[in-house]
């Protein structure tokens, strides 16, 4: 079966991130990498990978996270980076890879349906790629299925959007501003489906992992000068989907952003505070 095959239980989130959403991450890959990479590191760290092992690397994205993955592993080891937006993929594959890495293999294929190997890798890896899924459960006992049976999980994913100040304080600041925003159900597919730890307990233990650790992370992320983190603030996260469906509020609503988040401008650019959950699991 090829890599575009298998798609539709996901149809919606590969629209997502085959369009605007994708276009946005791709165009604003290093700014991103930039501001997420010490939540990413922090889960990295979780997960402890060791000179020769087979990690994949879920939701890959821009292929930041494979690339330190990859390193850690060495030369000995193997890192394959699946994600199901083809632009996100390409820029993945355009990066070099660091001195002695593992070879990398980048494939266009969703985690919830495709075959990823039977017992094929020691570990699976995440950063904010798995909320994604129609059906968590069968994703993640597909990403079992995928795991030697000494194997582990690891991801990172974000906390509610009260504890992520650099989302939800742009977001708030303009709210009156903007139409009116439909509540978000909390258990769709999302950047915050994963913001209750028993929700994430009760999928892991009902997709065969062992009895999962659940731990807060906080950091401050950013980086960017002023104007950089402006433009980001409407393009991704909350107030970003809802300047997707409604460009024309981004000039009326621009001053208030950079109101916000100029009280957080440091020597090393603006820093907000953001919250993950850095989730572990064995197979059971």
């Amino acid at each position: 079966m090829d890599e575009t095959q298998l798609f539709t239980a996901n149809a919606a989130q590969r629209e997502y991130w085959n369009d605007r959403a994708g276009r946005t991450w791709a165009e604003f890959h290093t700014q991103l990498d930039r501001q997420i990479e010490p939540l990413g590191l922090a889960a990295i760290a979780a997960l402890a990978p060791v000179a020769g092992e087979r990690i994949l690397d879920i939701g890959c994205g821009a292929g930041q996270t494979s690339l330190e993955l990859a390193r850690r592993v060495g030369p000995a080891g193997t890192l394959v980076g699946v994600d199901i937006s083809d632009l996100l993929l390409a820029v993945a594959r355009q990066r070099p890879l660091p001195a002695r890495a593992a070879a990398i293999q980048f494939r266009l294929l969703d985690a919830q349906t495709a075959d990823l190997g039977r017992a094929a890798f020691d570990a699976a890896y995440s950063r904010f790629g798995v909320m994604f899924f129609s059906d968590p459960v069968a994703a993640f006992a597909n990403i079992r299925r995928a795991l030697k049976p000494t194997g582990r999980l690891c991801f990172a994913c974000w906390r509610p959007l009260q504890d992520n100040p650099w989302m939800q304080e742009p977001l708030a600041a303009v709210v009156a501003l903007l139409p009116p925003i439909p509540a978000a159900d909390p258990l769709a597919p999302g950047p915050f489906a994963f913001a209750d730890p028993a929700r994430i307990r009760g999928i892991l233990l009902a997709a065969g992992y062992a009895e999962p650790q659940i731990e807060r992370c906080d950091a401050l992320v950013g980086g960017g000068d002023l104007e950089a983190t402006v433009r980001l603030a409407q393009r991704v996260g909350p107030l970003g989907s809802v300047l997707r469906e409604h460009p024309e509020y981004r000039d009326l609503i621009t001053e208030t952003v950079r109101r916000v988040v100029t009280p957080y401008l440091t020597p090393e650019g603006v820093l907000m505070r953001a919250g993950i959950w850095i989730v572990s699991a064995a197979v059971n």
